[in-house]
């Protein structure tokens, strides 16, 4: 039985959903999740729940195409999965629905503009990152432990008796970073 299920995503300040929902109603779906939520936030829980309903031969349909991603690529992520699971998708104002071929070309740009827009931030990333390299400054996180930290840990792990629970915890870090810096040390007889 192939279902048309919508989707609804309004900002937590624009409650005013009775426009979405009448047009989707109006496009012929009998369930529709409603969420408001901003559209940067990671946890959409009505959208999770509406996607694991979807069965193949079925379509989602949402308002707007922002409604179902927070970017480009996450809208082209999401309805690529879709087309995987053999689910349509429908989006009422901008008129692309993905069962035909029209609307399946479409995606296909957005996917080439989500890659082509990934391919330009990397390249305007790594002259910035090299030309840091350059002044010496490194990027990622800070180093746990200091040179002289690991020379002491090494030499407090140098006896039988010590733990490398304790000297983790003398030092703030856990034993996992201790092994990182100094490896296994072999007590010293």
């Amino acid at each position: 039985m192939n279902q048309r299920i919508g989707y609804i995503r309004v900002s937590p300040d624009n409650q005013h959903l009775d426009l979405q929902r009448e047009a989707l109603k109006k496009a012929g779906c009998r369930a529709i999740y409603e969420e408001a939520f901003s559209g940067n936030s990671r946890e959409r829980p009505k959208l999770e729940q509406c996607l694991r309903e979807l069965r193949a031969g079925d379509s989602l349909v949402v308002w707007r195409l922002d409604d179902l991603g927070r970017s480009l690529s996450d809208l082209v992520m999401t309805v690529e999965s879709l087309e995987q699971q053999g689910v349509g998708f429908e989006s009422i104002t901008e008129q692309i629905e993905t069962t035909g071929a029209a609307g399946k070309v479409v995606i296909h740009v957005f996917a080439a503009l989500a890659e082509f827009r990934r391919s330009l931030i990397r390249k305007q990333t790594q002259p910035g990152l090299a030309a840091a390299r350059a002044r010496g400054r490194a990027g990622g996180r800070k180093p746990k432990l200091d040179d002289q930290q690991v020379r002491e840990i090494e030499e407090l792990l140098s006896n039988p008796d010590m733990r490398v629970a304790d000297v983790a915890r003398r030092y703030g870090v856990s034993r996992t970073t201790i092994y990182k810096y100094v490896g296994v040390v072999v007590p010293q007889h």
